[in-house]
């Protein structure tokens, strides 16, 4: 099978996925197997949705929007265009999929597959619906994709390399078991904004994406502010106040409910508005409806500190910080080349 064979048949799944990223679901009779995958993807949407509570109308349709967008001919092109992909015997990749998000591993499924290598994949219990489903529509849409996609959910055995996404206990654990096998291990990491005071209610209206999308859930969601002394919240809390319906949604409310009582408790200073705390905190990693903050006097000091703990950030949003930041509103809208932890997966795959 020749790559542009494989670009073509992830470009054709793309198409699929854009029908059920927008409010109103619609199928389009131009899309190849539809009538034999339309109704099975809506089937599989709603387990997936009934399996986890996270996984809202709202969040699978917007997974599903950027997949999509992703899935062009001239974004795939564009990620593949600084690299030799040559005809080789492939190998078999083994991947350990997180499922703290919709689809959270497709980049590594999809980066396995466009290489010309064979998968092997083991889900988390958590998102196991929707990628078996999508890849049995590619296999229908490229047969030549038959035989080199395999699920498990045993000991994972025969495999070449691997590339494996997990808490930071089992990244401990994936190294030490993987250590004889070329791999990438990927921990937890969170996402930081840089703020200054003189960002615009824009900047802040976007910057709620980056910390509500997904209840926070993902590496890529902010889950802690950096401010300048005194800074004032106030501008803040009403950029971000149009999100406030994400409490009438149980698990979000149960923890949020939940965390309050637990600060109330300990006699922790904090702000709230009813559907977000702040806390001033050290840490990165912050409770699902709490976002920590930390003071700042010295923008040269902050990026010291930033570029010394750089192994526990996946994103920095800001507007003028560093050549790496992320547009406030867009660190859950990568393109195919931002790639997690900033490891390059396409060169690891060639070099295996």
């Amino acid at each position: 099978m020749h790559l542009e064979q494989r670009i073509n048949a992830f470009v054709k799944l793309g198409d699929f996925l854009r029908q059920f990223s927008n409010e109103v679901v619609t199928k389009h009779d131009n899309i190849e197997y539809n009538n034999l995958f339309f109704d099975g993807f809506k089937h599989q949407i709603k387990l997936a949705q009934e399996h986890n509570g996270w996984f809202t109308t709202q969040n699978l349709r917007f997974a599903f929007k950027n997949w999509a967008n992703a899935l062009t001919q001239n974004s795939i092109k564009t990620w593949l265009k600084p690299y030799q992909i040559e005809t080789f015997t492939p190998k078999k990749v083994a991947i350990i999929m997180a499922g703290n998000i919709p689809l959270v591993g497709f980049h590594d499924f999809l980066s396995v597959l466009i290489t010309g290598h064979n998968v092997l994949v083991k889900q988390s219990s958590n998102d196991k619906h929707l990628l078996p489903y999508l890849a049995k529509y590619l296999e229908h849409i490229e047969p030549s994709f038959k035989g080199k996609i395999a699920f498990t959910q045993e000991k994972l055995e025969n495999f070449d390399a691997v590339i494996a996404t997990g808490s930071n206990n089992t990244a401990r654990y994936f190294e030490y078991y993987f250590k004889n096998k070329p791999s990438i291990i990927r921990n937890n990491r969170n996402s930081v904004a840089i703020l200054t005071g003189n960002e615009t209610d824009e900047d802040l209206q976007n910057l709620s994406e980056d910390i509500f999308r997904y209840y926070g859930l993902g590496c890529r969601s902010v889950s802690k502010l950096f401010v300048p002394n005194n800074y004032n919240f106030d501008a803040f809390f009403k950029a971000i106040y149009h999100w406030h319906p994400i409490i009438n949604e149980a698990k979000y409310a149960n923890n949020y409910d939940y965390n309050k009582a637990v600060y109330l408790m300990s006699e922790f200073d904090m702000l709230e508005n009813g559907f977000l705390m702040i806390k001033e905190d050290q840490s990165y990693a912050s409770p699902i409806a709490t976002l920590f903050y930390e003071f700042y006097d010295d923008i040269t000091r902050l990026k010291e500190k930033i570029n010394a703990e750089t192994q526990q950030i996946q994103c920095i949003v800001a507007k003028g910080f560093s050549e790496n930041e992320v547009a406030f509103g867009a660190t859950q809208n990568p393109e195919l080349w931002d790639y997690a932890d900033s490891v390059d997966s396409i060169e690891f795959l060639l070099s295996i």
